[in-house]
């Protein structure tokens, strides 16, 4: 058999392209859409591997001076004072001169509200009841702002900040500011410049001020100096009883509440409010005129958060009545200025060129137990002029 003869089993078929170019009219350009190749080839404007087209960078806003900052912050304009509140958090030298005289003006503005702190075990539900116990404020004609201090991590400094994403129903009133701030590692469980915070809320009209800390046990001495009450969170049957034995947290509370009582828990959370009342009972009250109590409470039950906030305003009638409130907030101020001038000289300290030179070397003696923590203190301390 030949090997040049065509096979007759393949078939042929006619190409497309060659048919409909030939069937085209005169008239049709070649290379224009009516001609069928043209799908084939890139469309004329559009380069290959052409770079995107540059984007301008983002307009920065502009400075605030001190006068804008002042008269934004009284005025309650929401974006002014969230920008107070970020240069009171700044650590640079700048920011901290011209926060400190920012707070000067506005220091005549302040004092006018009632600090809550209000701390609790994680999973207590605190940013819930704070949310529903907010809702009912702003709807009884209040103005709340809630401070809420997110744990940073010992590894990376960072911080979620998710509260505002737990209170969603209370971050869309338009008579709440929920400003989420890290701890920074600050001990007792509150950010650093919370106490600044509190003052430019206060300037900008809020009268009732939520301080949430990170609720680490039994270390909130911290939130205790900044805040007129003081209420623990606490769970049923979850060992908060036996907590009420020890001196800690709770010898410094001045309202407990059993949080999470609906429901089939009812009955174990006055068991447990009645138990920690009878501990109360043998503990010196952290306030003086008043009797530190505990109730129960629920976010699905807005009549016990009602009774609750009656019991704090019962509280600062009553330490108003007796003093005990403005020699608190007294007592806070010296306190605050104490702190600010340790927080100074720690920076000062660890700023000292001879401390910087000598620092490494001590630590890695300390180190290695070739001399005491006690000597290389010293020896780092006679360096101070």
């Amino acid at each position: 058999m030949s090997t040049d003869s065509p096979n007759p089993a393949a078939p042929t078929f006619p190409d497309p392209a060659r048919s409909a170019a030939a069937s085209l009219p005169d008239w049709v350009p070649p290379g224009s859409e009516l001609d069928p190749k043209f799908a084939c080839r890139v469309m004329a404007g559009v380069a290959p591997n052409s770079p995107p087209p540059i984007q301008p960078p983002p307009a920065k806003r502009p400075k605030l001076s001190l006068d804008e900052y002042t008269q934004g912050v009284l005025a309650a304009d929401i974006g002014i004072l969230s920008r107070a509140i970020t240069l009171v958090e700044s650590n640079h030298p700048t920011h901290q001169a011209l926060a400190q005289q920012l707070l000067t003006r506005l220091l005549p503005h302040t004092g006018n509200s009632t600090r809550v702190g209000i701390t609790g075990v994680p999973g207590a539900g605190k940013s819930t009841l704070i949310e529903t116990l907010g809702c009912l404020l702003c709807d009884q004609g209040h103005r709340l702002a809630v401070l809420a201090v997110d744990p940073s991590s010992s590894v990376t400094g960072g911080s979620i900040l998710g509260d505002k994403t737990r209170m969603e129903n209370l971050v869309r009133n338009p008579h709440a500011y929920i400003r989420p701030s890290p701890s920074g590692g600050s001990l007792g469980g509150v950010a650093r410049k919370s106490r600044e915070t509190m003052l430019l809320c206060e300037a900008a009209g809020f009268d009732v001020i939520l301080v949430e800390t990170v609720g680490v046990g039994q270390n909130e001495i911290t939130v205790r100096s900044m805040v007129d009450c003081f209420l623990l969170i606490m769970l049923a049957g979850a060992g908060d009883e036996l907590q009420g034995m020890k001196k800690g947290v709770i010898e410094i509370a001045d309202l407990l509440a059993v949080n999470k009582a609906d429901g089939d828990n009812v009955q174990r959370a006055n068991l447990a409010a009645a138990e920690s009342n009878r501990v109360l009972s043998f503990l010196q009250p952290a306030t003086a005129g008043w009797k530190t109590r505990c109730t129960t409470c629920s976010a699905l039950v807005p009549a016990t958060l009602t009774e609750l906030w009656g019991a704090i305003d019962k509280f600062v009638l009553a330490t108003r009545a007796s003093g005990a409130f403005a020699a608190r907030r007294e007592r806070q101020a010296v306190e605050w200025m104490h702190a600010m001038i340790e927080e100074e000289l720690r920076q000062r300290f660890f700023r000292n060129p001879r401390i910087q030179l000598l620092l490494p070397d001590l630590e890695r003696q300390v180190a290695s137990h070739q001399i005491p923590a006690a000597t290389a203190a010293q020896q780092l301390l006679r360096c101070l002029p």
